[in-house]
């Protein structure tokens, strides 16, 4: 696999390289640039199977280096020091990200990440979603990116009915179209779709408000969706949901 590190940073760059030759037997050659001008030329030259990505840096944001790239063919995993906000919008579309300073073992599972959906092609479509995300746009047509092993979805928010914890994957559940299952577990999702009321509802459980047609308050309580589907609401959250369906 090859490397492209782009990063103002020559001590980070340093840093990197050294923990991907360390740690990732994957990577073959890495190559360095540092900045959005420097960059670009590099991934002409270079033709990258993978790049990290800073997202700050001296002559702009990594942000501003992917708008220039028309249909990349490469996987790209940013670098960040962001808060919250940015994260979340990493975690909408799907685009891998490590926090500075950048860890071994999750520097690994991203190299590993990239080789297995190195041929992908929806990166620019992702792209999109993040570009979205990070521009405040707040509509029913906002789209989160679902990676299962084979296919990567780009799913409507005002589809999802909710998720189901499967140990440390997520089911999620939709109104038209069959389970879609992903391998990152139901707080990050949790942490994702809070801010559009999804519902914690039960440990395993998270709910999309929009869907909810009444609450059963009847053995222990029970939320009814659109078609009929029944969610626990544990004991520990029916004051908590009861409160939020009365104030909508």
């Amino acid at each position: 696999m090859k490397v492209l590190l782009i990063d103002d940073e020559a001590n980070q760059r340093n840093a990197v390289k050294q923990l991907l030759r360390s740690f990732c037997p994957l990577v073959q050659t890495i190559e360095e640039a540092s900045g959005v001008k420097s960059g670009l030329q590099a991934i002409r030259d270079f033709q990258p199977d993978l790049v990290f990505l800073d997202v700050e840096m001296g002559d702009g944001t990594g942000f501003d280096l992917m708008r220039e790239i028309r249909n990349p063919d490469f996987q790209v995993v940013f670098i960040t020091a962001h808060n919250k906000y940015a994260i979340t919008a990493f975690q909408y579309s799907a685009i891998d990200y490590l926090l500075k300073p950048v860890d071994p073992a999750e520097l690994k599972r991203a190299v590993d990440r990239a080789a297995v959906h190195v041929k992908n092609s929806s990166l620019q479509e992702q792209l999109q979603v993040l570009m979205q995300q990070l521009s405040g746009i707040h509509n029913q047509d906002r789209k989160i990116v679902l990676k299962d092993i084979d296919n990567t979805y780009f799913i409507k928010v005002s589809d999802v009915l909710y998720c189901e914890a499967a140990g440390s994957y997520t089911r999620f559940y939709f109104t038209n179209q069959q389970p879609i299952l992903v391998s990152r577990n139901l707080k990050e999702y949790e942490d994702v779709l809070e801010g559009l009321g999804f519902l914690r509802t039960h440990h395993s459980f998270l709910v999309n408000p929009e869907k909810i047609k009444l609450f059963d308050k009847t053995d222990g309580g029970m939320l009814i969706l659109e078609g009929g589907l029944s969610i626990p609401v544990s004991q520990r959250k029916k004051d908590f949901v009861m409160q939020v369906l009365e104030n909508r």
